[in-house]
């Protein structure tokens, strides 16, 4: 057994409610450097750190990292226990009980454990936990002045309001696509994270949201070989310089990150057709997916999280799921959270044309047997009847609004579009939803697109008094916006003669128009303050340096402040 070592990676806070907090690590790469991967285990330890600075031996934990996850693991804490022995010491063991709207701060780190067996299914954790000492020896190690960097990595985390009360204050950071930069651009990538982490440090947000393209395992474009990930290794070494960079890493290791995949994470234009082309292409999504689930899905929530299980919520047969999805939702603060997998299940029918295309999955044939699309729906009425208007925000990796001006001239451009207007069936259902449930206060939140902006939809007919909004922030780093994100390739008014492009919901529940602005192309992140009192959301760009951006409000106005846009009260 070695000593304790700074992990590789990490740590990432991620899921985190009022009483828990999902803490995530990868191993040390000290394996690597010996060529030893098959014939060790790793363990995770994390510590406490209490109001006087120290560890105590009594908050110090085991978990597993496991081989399937590339040596990643989480910790719930607040929710896991220390790994056990046998029956009698697990009935001993207690999780560490976290109190709401508290900061903590713990430190985490890997060891090393000899074993002869190759792989984790082989193993139970009490088997592991037999050959491990017990836990608090570890107390001096996480105690180490020096111990930064060497034996051990430090993150801090507040927990959630207690749940219940009426849902208060909220702020978040959004954000999308970060091209990693070749040779010295690098440093340039990860410029951002920074002022990300400096905007939490001055006035701290709940959470920040990544939707998309964390990774560019295809550096280039799927037409261009060079750069393109098709090996484990190759995958592994994406997540490893982008994650592992100084900015982003501090920003992971102090802020709530939820995250969800774009096409990059695989493959440019990525749908799910693709998988039978060839065995190249089942072997790319595989590795995709499994590198995705072990450094991005696994500090995320999981299924127990879900709305379903909400006491007012009466459809049981929504809560036999052991299918595993990355679609999830989650609350923050009382505000209610859907991220959509639009990558995975997408399905485009090329031959039977844009009616038979579908972004969310099929959908299903009998109503117990509920596709993603049933879901979110389902959602968006819970949602409404529980909680009112509260706010629901609902996250798209791919753009709900505005259009690609090319979208408006046929349906031969809608069918190469990579967003929603190439899935009308999908964004019928949910408009629908939303007009004859009444919900309001719907706000779609995206990236991809490298150029960001804000969109109002309104309603003609039973939904005219509802309230939906779009806000798309892109890109974290992109350097080629000569190239990609022209604000003029985007419809700003769909009732505007040039750019007709009202979509209609039913001849009797009448037609989605939307006006857009405040488009820029600059790098940048928003920030998202929720204001119950006035019921605004606020909402403001910031460039890779931290500055505000000044860009055009609804009213044509371009002032260096946030823009509000008004909601229905809750």
């Amino acid at each position: 057994m070695s000593t304790l070592r700074a992990p590789a990676l990490g740590p990432i806070v991620g899921h985190t409610t009022h009483n828990s907090c999902r803490l995530w690590i990868a191993a040390s790469n000290a394996l690597d450097e010996k060529g030893l991967d098959e014939e060790v285990r790793t363990i995770g330890v994390l510590g406490v750190v209490g109001k006087n600075g120290k560890v105590k031996p009594g908050d110090i934990f085991y978990f597993r990292l496991h081989r399937e996850y590339d040596r990643t693991g989480t910790f719930n804490l607040g929710v896991d226990k220390s790994l056990w022995k046998d029956s009698a010491e697990e009935q001993k063991l207690e999780p560490y009980k976290l109190k709401p709207a508290t900061t903590y701060a713990v430190r985490m780190a890997s060891l090393n454990l000899d074993d002869a067996y190759p792989n984790d299914s082989n193993v139970s954790s009490e088997g592991i936990a037999a050959k491990l000492p017990p836990a608090r020896v570890w107390e001096d190690k996480l105690n180490l002045e020096d111990g930064l960097g060497e034996a051990f990595a430090e993150a801090t985390f507040t927990t959630q309001p207690e749940p219940g009360q009426t849902a208060g204050l909220l702020s978040f950071l959004l954000g999308s696509c970060r091209y990693p930069g070749l040779l010295w651009k690098r440093k340039e990538a990860d410029r951002i994270f920074g002022p990300m982490l400096a905007q939490h440090e001055a006035r701290p947000v709940n959470l920040a949201l990544m939707v998309g393209d964390q990774i560019y395992a295809d550096m280039f474009h799927r037409m261009v070989p060079i750069g393109l990930a098709d090996t484990y290794e190759e995958f592994q070494e994406r997540y490893h310089s982008a994650f592992g960079s100084r900015n982003m890493r501090k920003l992971l290791s102090r802020v709530p990150t939820y995250m969800i995949l774009d096409d990059h994470e695989i493959e440019d234009n990525w749908t799910q057709d693709r998988l039978h082309e060839s065995n190249a292409k089942r072997m790319l999504f595989n590795l995709a997916i499994g590198a995705y689930m072990s450094y991005q899905w696994s500090h995320g929530p999981r299924f127990a999280d879900s709305y379903v299980h909400d006491p007012a919520y009466d459809a049981d047969y929504l809560k036999r799921m052991d299918t595993l999805n990355l679609f999830y939702d989650f609350l923050c603060a009382g505000y209610p959270f859907f991220v959509l997998d639009t990558r995975t299940q997408r399905y485009r029918n090329d031959m039977q044309g844009l009616t038979d295309n579908h972004l969310l999955g099929r959908p299903a044939l009998d109503p117990n047997e509920l596709s993603q699309l049933d879901r979110i729906c389902a959602w968006l009425k819970h949602m409404q009847g529980t909680r009112g208007n509260v706010p629901k925000f609902v996250v798209s990796s791919s753009v709900f609004l505005p259009n690609g001006v090319d979208t408006l001239h046929s349906e031969k451009h809608k069918a190469k579009d990579d967003s929603w207007p190439c899935f009308p069936n999908t964004r019928r259902q949910i408009l629908k939803t939303i007009v004859e449930e009444e919900v309001q206060n719907v706000i779609f939140l995206s990236g991809d697109i490298h150029c960001s902006s804000v969109a109002q939809m309104e309603f003609t007919g039973p939904g005219a008094a509802l309230k939906a909004y779009s806000i798309v922030s892109s890109a974290f780093y992109w350097p080629f916006a000569f190239a990609d994100g022209d604000p003029a390739g985007y419809v700003h008014n769909s009732r505007d003669a040039k750019t007709m492009d009202g979509f209609e919901i039913s001849p009797t529940l009448g037609t989605m128009h939307y006006r857009a602005w405040g488009f820029i192309q600059d790098d940048n992140f928003c920030r998202i303050d929720v204001d119950p009192t006035a019921a605004e959301l606020a909402v403001q760009a910031f460039d890779g340096k931290g500055a505000p951006i000044v860009r055009s409000h609804q009213n044509g106005s371009r002032p260096n402040q946030p823009e509000r846009l008004k909601l229905e009260p809750w």
